[in-house]
């Protein structure tokens, strides 16, 4: 989340679109409400616009920053904040955010993901879910409400199930293409995602629950006994107290939750 400096042109295979209006930017610190006690991880902070409002207010910030030419930028910007604020270098995919966990303490995550890579990053982040206290995202709108779709839902899916395994998800405020440069096509918004303390429907196996939820939005057109075939038939399905006769998107993620750990029992 940044705005753009002179000479720095946005790169389309970064995904970058440079955050530029100062109202969405107080909107999203107030969203953010960093404190004085807080350890932040920002994802992607470009030029730092978000970085220089988070950084005085926090005890320490962390980003993960995979152009390499807004590194020497970004350490020049906040050199004298060099005792709590880290940069590195890398692939936010594949960064082992535990690395940076210090004691008990919980993480808070910000960020401006790009559309390539919103999904699996949130998903990378989600196996982190433990160690985070809370996530604030800028992503393009048609992700936010496929991450807080409801069943019966067009948006409803595996990202939206799986995120509301782990955590409680509010879409927060809109921010239009003209608050960026370059305007990108399309809308979008800020989402907050906080991790449960305590599963509120914990499965026996989550790797099976992946898998089952997987397998049924293979192919979202199908019923639940064609997409299921492979794991489990109908009569089976019915006996759970699910119709087999329904599309994926019917189903609640306790429904879900239900199958996968007819499958444990089974297996």
């Amino acid at each position: 989340m940044s705005k753009k400096p002179v000479g720095h042109k946005a790169r389309k295979r970064f995904g970058q679109n440079f955050l530029q209006d100062q109202g969405i930017i107080r909107r999203i610190i107030r969203a953010i409400a960093p404190g004085e006690e807080h350890h932040l991880v920002e994802i992607g902070p470009g030029l730092g616009a978000i970085t220089e409002e988070i950084l005085p207010l926090c005890q320490r910030l962390d980003v993960v920053e995979l152009d390499r030419d807004l590194i020497p930028i970004l350490r020049t910007k906040f050199f004298s904040y060099e005792d709590k604020f880290t940069i590195h270098e890398g692939d936010a995919l594949k960064f082992d955010f535990s690395s940076l966990q210090q004691a008990d303490e919980q993480l808070r995550v910000v960020g401006n993901l790009p559309y390539n890579i919103s999904t699996p990053l949130i998903f990378h982040l989600l196996s982190h879910a433990d160690l985070i206290e809370d996530m604030h995202f800028m992503l393009q709108k048609e992700v936010v409400d496929r991450l807080a779709a409801q069943p019966g839902e067009s948006a409803y899916g595996r990202l939206g199930i799986m995120a509301q395994y782990f955590c409680q998800v509010e879409p927060l405020f809109l921010v239009p293409p003209y608050a960026f440069d370059p305007a990108p096509k399309v809308d979008s918004a800020i989402v907050r995602l906080v991790p449960y303390k305590q599963l509120p429907h914990k499965a026996k196996d989550y790797t099976k629950l992946e898998v089952v939820v997987r397998t049924a939005f293979g192919q979202r057109r199908k019923t639940l006994r064609n997409n299921l075939k492979p794991l489990l038939s109908g009569d089976e399905i019915n006996d759970l107290g699910i119709d087999p006769g329904l599309r994926p998107e019917r189903l609640a993620l306790e429904d879900f939750i239900k199958i996968s750990d007819y499958l444990s029992d089974k297996q």
